[in-house]
Protein backbone atom coordinates (compact mmCIF):
# COMPACT_ATOMS: atom_id res chain seq x y z
CA UNK A 1 0.00 0.00 0.00
CA UNK A 2 2.96 2.54 1.10
CA UNK A 3 4.36 1.68 -2.48
CA UNK A 4 1.45 2.18 -4.38
CA UNK A 5 1.26 5.89 -2.19
CA UNK A 6 4.41 6.79 -2.94
CA UNK A 7 4.12 5.51 -7.16
CA UNK A 8 1.15 7.81 -7.48
CA UNK A 9 2.79 11.04 -5.21
CA UNK A 10 5.83 10.74 -8.19
CA UNK A 11 3.82 10.20 -10.92
CA UNK A 12 1.71 13.38 -9.39
CA UNK A 13 5.01 15.43 -9.08
CA UNK A 14 6.27 14.79 -12.63
CA UNK A 15 2.62 15.14 -14.17
CA UNK A 16 2.62 18.74 -12.17
CA UNK A 17 6.20 19.58 -13.22
CA UNK A 18 5.15 18.76 -16.95
CA UNK A 19 2.28 20.42 -16.62
CA UNK A 20 3.97 23.57 -15.68
CA UNK A 21 7.22 23.28 -18.24
CA UNK A 22 3.68 23.67 -20.72
CA UNK A 23 2.09 26.10 -19.48
CA UNK A 24 4.26 28.48 -17.61
CA UNK A 25 4.85 30.72 -21.02
CA UNK A 26 2.00 32.15 -22.93
CA UNK A 27 2.18 35.02 -25.26
CA UNK A 28 1.32 38.53 -24.41
CA UNK A 29 -1.96 39.36 -25.32
CA UNK A 30 -1.83 41.98 -28.21
CA UNK A 31 1.52 41.28 -28.45
CA UNK A 32 3.69 41.06 -31.93
CA UNK A 33 7.51 41.03 -33.32
CA UNK A 34 8.99 40.54 -36.56
CA UNK A 35 12.19 39.71 -37.67
CA UNK A 36 14.05 40.02 -40.71
CA UNK A 37 17.72 38.95 -42.56
CA UNK A 38 18.99 40.18 -45.55
CA UNK A 39 21.66 36.66 -45.85
CA UNK A 40 24.14 35.38 -43.93
CA UNK A 41 27.92 34.93 -45.29
CA UNK A 42 32.20 34.87 -44.74
CA UNK A 43 32.39 37.80 -46.03
CA UNK A 44 30.23 39.85 -43.81
CA UNK A 45 32.91 41.53 -41.64
CA UNK A 46 34.07 44.67 -40.44
CA UNK A 47 37.06 44.38 -42.54
CA UNK A 48 35.04 43.65 -45.44
CA UNK A 49 32.53 46.44 -44.90
CA UNK A 50 33.16 49.60 -44.47
CA UNK A 51 31.21 52.12 -41.75
CA UNK A 52 29.65 53.80 -44.99
CA UNK A 53 28.41 50.79 -46.42
CA UNK A 54 27.30 49.38 -43.18
CA UNK A 55 25.30 52.52 -42.15
CA UNK A 56 23.71 51.81 -45.95
CA UNK A 57 22.90 48.20 -45.27
CA UNK A 58 21.40 49.72 -41.72
CA UNK A 59 18.68 52.52 -43.36
CA UNK A 60 17.52 49.68 -45.48
CA UNK A 61 16.96 47.16 -43.11
CA UNK A 62 15.29 49.51 -40.77
CA UNK A 63 13.37 50.51 -43.31
CA UNK A 64 12.07 46.66 -44.45
CA UNK A 65 11.65 46.29 -40.50
CA UNK A 66 9.52 49.58 -39.97
CA UNK A 67 7.02 48.75 -43.23
CA UNK A 68 6.19 45.11 -41.96
CA UNK A 69 5.95 46.42 -38.17
CA UNK A 70 3.85 49.31 -38.90
CA UNK A 71 0.96 46.88 -40.20
CA UNK A 72 1.18 44.90 -37.09
CA UNK A 73 0.71 47.43 -35.09
CA UNK A 74 -2.14 48.31 -37.05
CA UNK A 75 -3.39 45.11 -36.26
CA UNK A 76 -2.62 43.87 -39.10
CA UNK A 77 -1.64 40.39 -40.13
CA UNK A 78 1.46 38.49 -39.93
CA UNK A 79 1.20 37.84 -44.30
CA UNK A 80 0.94 41.56 -45.17
CA UNK A 81 3.57 42.44 -43.07
CA UNK A 82 6.71 39.91 -44.16
CA UNK A 83 4.93 40.73 -47.31
CA UNK A 84 5.66 44.72 -46.89
CA UNK A 85 9.61 44.12 -45.31
CA UNK A 86 10.53 41.65 -48.11
CA UNK A 87 9.47 43.69 -50.62
CA UNK A 88 11.30 46.94 -49.35
CA UNK A 89 14.23 44.38 -49.43
CA UNK A 90 13.41 43.27 -52.71
CA UNK A 91 13.17 46.58 -54.55
CA UNK A 92 16.61 47.55 -53.37
CA UNK A 93 19.58 46.59 -55.23
CA UNK A 94 21.62 45.75 -52.02
CA UNK A 95 20.57 42.10 -51.42
CA UNK A 96 20.20 38.85 -53.19
CA UNK A 97 16.30 39.09 -54.49
CA UNK A 98 14.56 40.99 -56.83
CA UNK A 99 16.31 43.94 -58.09
CA UNK A 100 19.93 42.93 -56.62
CA UNK A 101 19.23 39.35 -57.98
CA UNK A 102 22.77 37.44 -59.16
CA UNK A 103 22.95 36.17 -62.96
CA UNK A 104 23.18 32.45 -63.66
CA UNK A 105 25.64 30.61 -66.05
CA UNK A 106 23.68 31.92 -69.06
CA UNK A 107 23.48 35.51 -67.88
CA UNK A 108 20.09 35.83 -66.31
CA UNK A 109 18.40 35.60 -63.01
CA UNK A 110 16.41 33.20 -62.07
CA UNK A 111 14.61 33.90 -58.63
CA UNK A 112 12.62 31.80 -55.97
CA UNK A 113 10.05 32.78 -53.58
CA UNK A 114 8.25 31.25 -50.82
CA UNK A 115 5.41 31.97 -47.54
CA UNK A 116 3.55 30.43 -45.28
CA UNK A 117 0.96 30.95 -43.31
CA UNK A 118 0.91 29.13 -39.57
CA UNK A 119 -2.47 28.98 -38.92
CA UNK A 120 -3.78 26.75 -41.70
CA UNK A 121 -0.03 25.60 -42.68
CA UNK A 122 -0.97 26.93 -46.39
CA UNK A 123 2.08 27.59 -48.62
CA UNK A 124 3.08 29.08 -51.92
CA UNK A 125 6.08 28.89 -54.03
CA UNK A 126 7.80 30.29 -57.04
CA UNK A 127 10.97 29.00 -58.67
CA UNK A 128 13.23 29.92 -61.44
CA UNK A 129 11.02 32.99 -62.71
CA UNK A 130 12.37 36.23 -64.36
CA UNK A 131 10.23 39.10 -65.53
CA UNK A 132 8.16 39.43 -61.84
CA UNK A 133 9.19 42.60 -60.10
CA UNK A 134 8.90 41.28 -56.38
CA UNK A 135 8.83 37.20 -56.82
CA UNK A 136 7.34 37.48 -52.66
CA UNK A 137 3.84 39.20 -54.38
CA UNK A 138 3.75 36.31 -56.48
CA UNK A 139 4.52 33.41 -54.13
CA UNK A 140 1.30 35.07 -52.06
CA UNK A 141 -0.50 34.62 -55.30
CA UNK A 142 0.26 30.80 -55.38
CA UNK A 143 -0.78 30.65 -51.54
CA UNK A 144 -4.04 32.68 -51.63
CA UNK A 145 -5.65 31.81 -55.12
CA UNK A 146 -4.01 28.79 -56.60
CA UNK A 147 -4.53 24.87 -55.39
CA UNK A 148 -1.16 24.23 -55.81
CA UNK A 149 1.90 25.35 -53.54
CA UNK A 150 4.34 25.58 -56.18
CA UNK A 151 4.67 27.07 -59.57
CA UNK A 152 7.79 27.23 -61.22
CA UNK A 153 9.05 29.36 -64.72
CA UNK A 154 6.86 30.34 -67.22
CA UNK A 155 3.66 28.91 -65.43
CA UNK A 156 4.59 31.09 -62.06
CA UNK A 157 4.77 34.37 -64.82
CA UNK A 158 1.60 33.93 -65.90
CA UNK A 159 -0.23 33.41 -63.07
CA UNK A 160 1.66 36.31 -61.88
CA UNK A 161 0.34 38.53 -64.67
CA UNK A 162 -3.42 37.19 -64.49
CA UNK A 163 -3.64 38.39 -61.18
CA UNK A 164 -1.65 42.03 -61.90
CA UNK A 165 1.69 41.25 -60.00
CA UNK A 166 3.72 44.01 -61.57
CA UNK A 167 6.15 42.49 -64.50
CA UNK A 168 9.04 44.13 -65.85
CA UNK A 169 11.87 43.87 -68.23
CA UNK A 170 14.44 41.64 -67.83
CA UNK A 171 16.76 45.02 -68.32
CA UNK A 172 15.44 46.00 -64.76
CA UNK A 173 17.54 43.15 -62.80
CA UNK A 174 20.92 44.82 -64.65
CA UNK A 175 23.37 45.15 -62.40
CA UNK A 176 27.33 46.23 -63.31
CA UNK A 177 28.69 45.12 -60.84
CA UNK A 178 26.62 42.03 -60.55
CA UNK A 179 27.63 41.24 -63.98
CA UNK A 180 31.24 41.74 -62.98
CA UNK A 181 30.88 39.17 -60.44
CA UNK A 182 29.31 36.66 -62.95
CA UNK A 183 32.99 37.16 -65.34
CA UNK A 184 34.90 36.67 -62.45
CA UNK A 185 33.20 33.86 -61.10
CA UNK A 186 32.84 31.87 -64.44
CA UNK A 187 36.30 32.75 -65.29
CA UNK A 188 37.40 30.52 -62.26
CA UNK A 189 34.82 27.39 -63.78
CA UNK A 190 32.94 27.50 -60.39
CA UNK A 191 29.61 28.49 -58.74
CA UNK A 192 29.16 31.41 -55.95
CA UNK A 193 26.77 31.27 -52.77
CA UNK A 194 26.12 35.20 -52.72
CA UNK A 195 26.64 34.76 -48.87
CA UNK A 196 30.29 33.22 -48.62
CA UNK A 197 33.48 34.74 -48.46
CA UNK A 198 35.40 36.27 -51.02
CA UNK A 199 38.59 37.66 -52.08
CA UNK A 200 39.51 41.26 -52.14
CA UNK A 201 39.63 41.01 -55.46
CA UNK A 202 36.06 40.65 -55.84
CA UNK A 203 35.56 44.54 -54.09
CA UNK A 204 34.17 43.54 -50.80
CA UNK A 205 32.71 46.94 -50.01
CA UNK A 206 30.46 47.03 -52.61
CA UNK A 207 29.73 43.47 -52.76
CA UNK A 208 25.73 42.79 -52.36
CA UNK A 209 25.12 40.16 -49.93
CA UNK A 210 22.12 38.08 -49.77
CA UNK A 211 19.13 36.10 -49.80
CA UNK A 212 16.26 37.91 -47.68
CA UNK A 213 13.79 36.65 -45.18
CA UNK A 214 11.14 37.81 -42.70
CA UNK A 215 8.89 35.78 -39.75
CA UNK A 216 6.26 37.60 -38.21
CA UNK A 217 3.59 37.30 -35.45
CA UNK A 218 0.60 39.16 -35.61
CA UNK A 219 -1.56 40.17 -32.07
CA UNK A 220 -3.76 37.25 -33.20
CA UNK A 221 -0.76 34.80 -32.95
CA UNK A 222 -0.55 33.91 -36.31
CA UNK A 223 2.60 33.37 -37.38
CA UNK A 224 3.74 33.89 -40.80
CA UNK A 225 7.20 33.12 -42.98
CA UNK A 226 9.00 34.20 -46.05
CA UNK A 227 12.32 34.24 -47.91
CA UNK A 228 13.33 35.58 -51.75
CA UNK A 229 16.48 35.30 -53.58
CA UNK A 230 18.27 35.36 -56.63
CA UNK A 231 19.99 31.75 -55.90
CA UNK A 232 24.04 31.38 -56.60
CA UNK A 233 25.71 33.25 -59.21
CA UNK A 234 26.83 31.61 -62.31
CA UNK A 235 24.44 28.31 -61.06
CA UNK A 236 22.91 25.98 -63.98
CA UNK A 237 19.90 27.32 -65.42
CA UNK A 238 17.29 25.37 -63.49
CA UNK A 239 19.26 25.50 -60.23
CA UNK A 240 16.47 25.54 -57.42
CA UNK A 241 17.54 26.27 -54.01
CA UNK A 242 16.27 26.05 -50.51
CA UNK A 243 14.34 29.42 -50.66
CA UNK A 244 11.30 27.64 -52.10
CA UNK A 245 11.01 24.66 -50.57
CA UNK A 246 8.84 24.28 -47.76
CA UNK A 247 10.27 22.85 -44.81
CA UNK A 248 13.88 23.91 -46.15
CA UNK A 249 14.26 27.46 -46.35
CA UNK A 250 10.88 28.74 -45.10
CA UNK A 251 8.48 27.23 -42.94
CA UNK A 252 5.69 28.51 -40.11
CA UNK A 253 3.39 26.74 -37.86
CA UNK A 254 1.54 28.21 -35.01
CA UNK A 255 2.18 24.82 -32.27
CA UNK A 256 6.02 26.30 -32.94
CA UNK A 257 7.64 28.86 -34.73
CA UNK A 258 8.34 30.36 -37.94
CA UNK A 259 11.68 30.37 -39.63
CA UNK A 260 13.20 32.04 -42.65
CA UNK A 261 16.45 30.73 -43.50
CA UNK A 262 19.79 31.97 -45.70
CA UNK A 263 22.91 29.97 -46.88
CA UNK A 264 23.88 27.15 -49.01
CA UNK A 265 20.56 25.87 -49.77
CA UNK A 266 21.69 22.42 -50.99
CA UNK A 267 22.37 21.75 -47.41
CA UNK A 268 19.15 23.35 -45.99
CA UNK A 269 17.49 21.14 -48.94
CA UNK A 270 19.29 17.98 -47.84
CA UNK A 271 18.40 18.62 -43.60
CA UNK A 272 15.13 19.64 -43.85
CA UNK A 273 15.90 22.49 -41.94
CA UNK A 274 13.28 24.53 -40.62
CA UNK A 275 11.14 21.71 -40.44
CA UNK A 276 13.79 19.68 -38.47
CA UNK A 277 14.11 22.78 -35.67
CA UNK A 278 9.96 23.18 -35.86
CA UNK A 279 10.41 19.51 -35.14
CA UNK A 280 13.13 19.39 -32.35
CA UNK A 281 11.09 22.18 -30.51
CA UNK A 282 7.65 20.25 -30.74
CA UNK A 283 8.88 16.27 -29.84
CA UNK A 284 12.44 17.27 -29.16
CA UNK A 285 11.49 19.34 -26.39
CA UNK A 286 14.50 21.83 -27.49
CA UNK A 287 14.36 25.72 -26.67
CA UNK A 288 14.44 27.56 -30.07
CA UNK A 289 18.19 28.64 -29.67
CA UNK A 290 18.89 24.80 -28.76
CA UNK A 291 17.13 23.71 -32.26
CA UNK A 292 18.46 26.28 -33.95
CA UNK A 293 21.93 25.42 -32.64
CA UNK A 294 21.54 21.93 -33.00
CA UNK A 295 20.00 22.01 -37.00
CA UNK A 296 23.05 24.59 -38.19
CA UNK A 297 25.96 22.97 -36.75
CA UNK A 298 25.02 19.42 -35.80
CA UNK A 299 23.34 18.89 -39.43
CA UNK A 300 24.26 21.61 -41.59
CA UNK A 301 27.67 22.70 -41.09
CA UNK A 302 29.50 18.84 -40.97
CA UNK A 303 27.89 18.80 -44.24
CA UNK A 304 30.18 21.34 -45.58
CA UNK A 305 27.25 24.10 -45.01
CA UNK A 306 27.15 27.85 -44.17
CA UNK A 307 24.42 30.14 -43.52
CA UNK A 308 21.74 31.01 -40.28
CA UNK A 309 17.55 31.35 -39.60
CA UNK A 310 15.76 33.99 -37.88
CA UNK A 311 12.99 32.37 -35.82
CA UNK A 312 9.73 33.38 -34.23
CA UNK A 313 8.26 31.35 -31.57
CA UNK A 314 4.69 30.81 -30.60
CA UNK A 315 5.20 33.56 -27.53
CA UNK A 316 6.27 36.11 -30.04
CA UNK A 317 10.18 35.71 -28.89
CA UNK A 318 12.77 36.22 -31.68
CA UNK A 319 15.66 34.19 -32.21
CA UNK A 320 18.16 33.58 -34.48
CA UNK A 321 21.82 31.52 -35.07
CA UNK A 322 24.27 31.49 -38.04
CA UNK A 323 27.21 29.98 -38.39
CA UNK A 324 29.28 32.26 -40.78
CA UNK A 325 30.99 35.44 -39.72
CA UNK A 326 28.06 37.67 -40.03
CA UNK A 327 24.14 37.86 -41.09
CA UNK A 328 22.38 41.34 -42.02
CA UNK A 329 19.23 40.83 -39.45
CA UNK A 330 16.96 43.03 -37.36
CA UNK A 331 14.21 42.81 -35.26
CA UNK A 332 11.44 44.61 -33.58
CA UNK A 333 8.86 43.65 -31.01
CA UNK A 334 5.52 45.69 -29.52
CA UNK A 335 7.68 45.07 -26.04
CA UNK A 336 9.96 47.98 -27.65
CA UNK A 337 12.57 46.09 -28.18
CA UNK A 338 14.35 46.72 -31.11
CA UNK A 339 18.08 45.36 -32.86
CA UNK A 340 19.87 46.00 -36.21
CA UNK A 341 23.28 43.74 -36.45
CA UNK A 342 25.51 42.18 -39.00
CA UNK A 343 28.48 41.01 -36.74
CA UNK A 344 28.06 40.17 -33.28
CA UNK A 345 26.74 37.05 -32.50
CA UNK A 346 25.23 38.37 -29.51
CA UNK A 347 21.80 36.79 -29.72
CA UNK A 348 20.58 32.86 -30.41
Amino acid sequence: MRLSILIIAISTLFYSCDTQKKTKKVKEPNSFAIVIHGGAGGGITRDNISEKRQKVYEQKLEEALNAGYTILEKGGNSQDAIQAAITIMEDSPLFNAGKGSVYNSEGNQEMDAAIMNGKTLNSGAIAGVNYIKNPILAARIVMDSSKHVMLSGKGAVILAEKYGIELVDSTYFYDEKRINQLKRVQGKEKNQIDHTALNKEFDLQDHKYGTVGAVAIDMEGNITAGTSTGGMTNKKYGRIGDVPVIGAGTYANNTTCGISATGTGEYFIRTVASHEVSSLIQYGNQTPPEALHHVIFNQIEPLGGEGGMILIDKYGDVYWDFNSSGMFRALKKSDGETKIEMFKKNRS
